[in-house]
């Protein structure tokens, strides 16, 4: 009775500030308010369907890092309640029982993991390997915990793991010395590593590694993707992601294992596709495993398929060849007949519902939006989600499971986000390279004049196949770059997601081609349909496939006023000898500089450089020195041949960021410099 209370006067509170805000006159976002934004992410439904866990992140700009914690909010709405405060808390999972959430924190040094109980008191830490965790997962009968932890191979213990770290710390000679390739990745050298996997009692004692000795990594490196690691219904069983091959950095071969969580047993290789194998999910009623699998080898953007394996037969059936878009996450209904899924589409990220019986479409249950990582409840009447847009960051939401009845449980911005006057993101078309239709967003400006004339900011994707999507976004917010009244125009050119298989293939070994007309013809497009544009006043911005569509526009046009390039490929062949995932570079070009020297000679900004004679486009080149992905000398080459030949140029490198620029301080000096590199030549 009292929470009701609580909650109600919460929520009178919450909708008389938002009525105090909509009396204000609204203005335009700025870099504080962004960086203000609670983060809200992965929600987890408790197995009474009662509450929702999940992570709130927190950006702290005068201490340059972010704050996370865990929250749950009742199913039925309510006030959110802060359930752990250690400041570097995330990935809430619910025992079996409800009672205990357990979660990975770093409050005591490295990342470990510790469980909490819903009745109150303090966490307690379940793990305290010196090579920490992650991926924890409850096993079913809230009898084992299973994680991940670092571990070098030929240890047999933790204090044989942690002898050799400190060995490493005392050493004064601090050569990295390599004999394989994937000697680094994104943004970490190799140290001699594996990420293995280990099952715990939950009555305690020492964590045994399943995957002892082996000399790779469980899950491989990934960014966001589905869960790797998987409980069998009845805990005896644990399926993982792992890829064997003897090179991984020519290599997508990832496959799906099994292992008993007793141990006693090498792990068994269940799949054998060449391509891709990702995310292993037991069947609630333990006849199945379902993940999803790229065909084809090399080749990282292939299209994702969903597939089923019958673990009595050990039949593969691939439930999704007639979709002609990649399965995302996915999550089995509790009568283990229906798998829902997330696909990229136009745009946006709907959910569709599919019969594990075959011969049938998917059904979409959730349209008309982006819907992030989502959950099906226990008794499979609900499904909890995060949703997005342009105009606000994810919040957590609830539907019944056909789709109806969506309703909002959290708004952690709600405050700010009432002052604030964000446009929509506005979808149109065009006709790009062969006349094909190309989809292209618009943003206009905050207090928008439709008698006035304003520059225009073009926004090229990175990827090249990672669409721009109706999504909120903290590294290129569109809305930010809108705010000192800029019209910011997005095209989705051939090589994005969500408009068929064949759109997206068509970039590869095409990366200055088609995609180049598209981005052009958007240009023109735009600034015909939308009188309000200033065709005058045109700029140019990118990241990744981005800056190197930027690198290119430079060698190719002099169409804008300025362009910003940040983490561009310039050279290819440089490009090849010091980026550390080969598989994408030589699917991308044909093959190695080598073998296939005159398409990395066609598309690459460096050889192209004399298209115009010379550079003419006033250029700002940022980058990250830990940036492994594109190598941050891809930045210095560019910046040099812009400052030989005269261009007005400048060049903005983040000693301690990677590919993307995360830390607030540095955020924050990335998004002025760009506000006054556009303001210098477009206002």
């Amino acid at each position: 009775m009292r929470l009701n209370r609580v909650c109600t006067i919460s929520l009178a509170i919450f909708l008389l500030s938002v009525a105090a805000a909509a009396q204000t006159p609204k203005r335009a976002i700025t870099f504080d308010d962004l960086i203000s934004m609670r983060r809200v992410s992965d929600p987890q439904i408790s197995p009474d369907g009662k509450w929702i866990a999940y992570t709130v992140a927190v950006p702290d700009k005068e201490a340059n890092h972010t704050v996370s914690d865990v929250w749950i909010v009742a199913t039925t709405g309510g006030e959110p309640r802060q359930i752990t405060r250690g400041g570097s808390d995330e990935r809430a999972r619910w025992s079996p029982d409800g009672k205990k959430l357990a979660f990975l924190s770093g409050r005591n040094g490295n990342t470990q993991v510790y469980w909490i109980s819903l009745a109150g008191g303090e966490a307690s830490r379940i793990t305290s390997l010196s090579g920490g965790a992650d991926n924890e997962l409850w096993s079913p009968d809230g009898k084992t915990i299973a994680f991940v932890s670092r571990v070098y191979p030929d240890c047999t213990d933790d204090a044989c793991d942690a002898k050799r770290d400190a060995d490493k710390a005392k050493s004064k000679a601090k050569a990295r010395i390599y004999t394989k390739l994937l000697y680094r990745h994104w943004t970490q050298w190799w140290d001699g590593k594996r990420s293995h996997l280990f099952a715990v009692s939950t009555d305690g004692g020492a964590p045994q590694d399943l995957t002892s000795g082996a000399d790779y990594d469980v899950p491989p490196f990934n960014l966001g993707d589905p869960e790797a690691i998987s409980f069998s219904p009845d805990g005896q069983e644990l399926a993982f992601t792992a890829n064997t091959d003897k090179d991984e950095a020519l290599s997508t071969n990832n496959d799906i294992f099994i292992v008993p969580v007793k141990g006693g047993a090498a792990p068994k290789r269940i799949t054998d596709n060449p391509g891709a194998d990702w995310g292993p999910a037991y069947s609630p009623d333990g006849k199945w495993i379902a993940y999803r699998a790229q065909l084809i080898a090399g080749f990282e953007s292939d299209r994702w398929r969903l597939f089923v394996y019958e673990r009595a037969s050990g039949k593969h059936i691939n439930l999704t060849e007639q979709f002609d878009e990649d399965v995302a996450a996915s999550n089995w209904s509790p009568d283990s007949k229906t798998i829902y899924f997330q696909t990229e589409e136009k745009g946006e990220m709907p959910i569709y519902s599919i019969g594990i019986a075959g011969g049938n479409a998917p059904t979409k249950i959730l349209a008309d939006g982006y819907y992030g990582e989502f959950e099906i409840s226990h008794d499979g009447h609900t499904i909890a989600f995060t949703r997005s847009s342009l105009e606000f960051p994810p919040e957590i939401f609830v539907s019944a499971i056909d789709g109806h009845g969506i309703r909002e449980l959290t708004h952690h911005n709600g405050t700010v986000l009432a002052q604030l006057d964000i446009p929509k993101m506005e979808p149109f078309w065009y006709a790009g390279a062969d006349g094909t239709q190309i989809e292209e967003f618009i943003v206009r400006p905050p207090n928008f004049d439709e008698t006035k004339k304003y520059p225009m900011l073009l926004l090229v994707h990175g990827g090249p196949q990672v669409p721009w999507s109706d999504a909120w976004s903290y590294r290129w917010n569109a809305a930010v770059f809108a705010a000192p009244g800029y019209v910011v125009v997005m095209p989705n050119p051939h090589g994005s997601p969500g408009y068929g298989s064949k759109f997206t293939e068509e970039v590869s070994k095409d990366w200055g081609g088609k995609a180049y007309i598209d981005v052009m013809a958007g240009v023109e497009a735009a600034v015909a349909k939308y009188p309000f544009i200033d065709g005058s006043r045109v700029a140019a911005g990118g990241a990744s496939y981005g800056g190197f569509m930027m690198d290119w526009i430079a060698t190719h046009t002099d169409r804008f006023k300025c362009i910003i390039s940040h983490a561009g490929p310039y050279d290819a062949r440089s490009m090849y000898g010091a980026t550390e995932e080969l598989w994408f570079e030589e699917w991308e070009y044909g093959g190695t500089p080598w073998a296939n020297p005159e398409l990395y000679d066609k598309f690459s900004p460096e050889k192209n450089a004399a298209a115009l004679g010379k550079f003419k486009t006033p250029t700002l080149v940022t980058g990250g020195e830990l940036d492994f992905r594109v190598p941050y000398t891809q930045d210095l080459e560019f910046f040099t041949a812009l400052q030989r030949q005269g261009v007005p140029s400048k060049l903005m490198i983040f000693p301690n960021e990677g590919h993307w620029i995360l830390q607030p301080q540095d955020s924050e000096l990335w998004y002025k410099t760009v506000a006054d590199w556009l303001a210098t030549y477009l206002k």
